[in-house]
């Protein structure tokens, strides 16, 4: 028996490895077509992580970073105790949340209107309208702020003024930073972002419209109860991954956006990080509040995907 049960297990992996050979031959296709995406990855994304430990040491060029004295959490520490500590992680967390608040919802409401619309004419010319803005580059949309906002030759300030009102500066302005960014990033990514909730829409089985129908239901009962509920799994996935990504606020729009008149609200971590890091040359403590950075945002995907795992059973994994 003994001899029995041992050349089973020895037989199991060898089964098993001939299992997986046979599948990679039948896919090898599929594997080359992943290998460029693998090879990009490993070059831009882990690679770099090499240079991360410079973090923990006072990282000199002359030295490189095997030769750089190890100083710890010395840098993290720093920043902890820097006086401007709290004042770029409260500007960082407010601009992604009220981004989250009032642009996550946007693309779900739009296209739920667009799914309800019947003119097939009409509804290809919305469609059209709203995702063109994705295409514009950054810098081409604060060159565009710029113009429309200007106090002396700006079509807004020339409306303000027309009613009796004096310009406003308000791209200098560190009131009016936060509403120009959430507004412009609104109409800007808002229309590119519908097309997954209408793809998820576009799946929803019409006999269930049909059936709610035959019930009475109202237009609005049938996006509450049939719509909503079907792309309900699409909106915990994007939910979870923009709460993951709430320190991660892009760098270009915020420092294009950034003047020495609104810097009190604008000066958020990857502005100070290229700050540190680039203008000041200060690569070590720059690459720590990268990294901490970094690290608040997988603490946060890990507790929001449990989070939603257990209330909604949808989750990244």
């Amino acid at each position: 028996m003994r001899v029995d049960s041992i050349t089973s297990q020895v037989k199991k992996p060898t089964k098993v490895k001939a299992k997986r050979w046979s599948r990679f031959k039948r896919d090898y296709e599929l594997y080359l077509f992943l290998l460029p995406i693998i090879i990009i990855y490993l070059l831009f994304k882990y690679y770099p992580m090499y240079g991360v430990q410079i973090a923990f040491k006072d990282f000199s060029p002359s030295r490189g970073i095997w030769g750089s004295e190890w100083v710890g959490f010395k840098h993290f520490i720093d920043f902890f105790n820097s006086y401007n500590f709290w004042t770029v992680i409260m500007n960082t967390l407010s601009l992604s949340f009220l981004s989250l608040l009032f642009g996550f919802p946007a693309p779900i409401i739009i296209a739920i209107m667009l799914n309800q619309m019947l003119g097939k004419t009409y509804k290809k010319f919305v469609q059209t309208v709203i995702y063109a803005p994705h295409f514009i580059s950054t810098v081409v949309l604060i060159g565009m702020l710029n113009v429309f906002l200007s106090p002396n030759s700006g079509m807004v300030n020339h409306v303000i003024t027309l009613f009796g009102g004096e310009p406003i500066l308000f791209m200098a302005d560190e009131e009016w930073f936060r509403p120009l960014y959430i507004l412009s990033g609104i109409w800007q990514e808002t229309g590119f972002a519908t097309i997954i909730y209408l793809a998820a829409l576009a799946g929803v089985n019409p006999e269930l419209h049909e059936a709610a129908t035959m019930d009475g239901a109202s237009k609005w009962k049938r996006v509450w109860y049939v719509d909503i509920p079907s792309i309900l799994p699409t909106i915990v996935i994007l939910l979870i991954l923009a709460l993951g990504n709430i320190m991660s606020i892009g760098f270009e729009k915020a420092f294009l956006m950034q003047s020495d008149l609104n810097y009190a609200t604008s000066n958020i971590i990857p502005t100070y990080v290229y700050e540190m890091g680039i203008q000041k040359a200060q690569y070590s403590f720059s690459t720590a509040v990268g990294l901490f950075n970094s690290l608040i945002n997988i603490v946060l995907i890990v507790t929001v995907n449990r989070i939603a795992k257990k209330m909604t059973e949808t989750s990244l994994w």
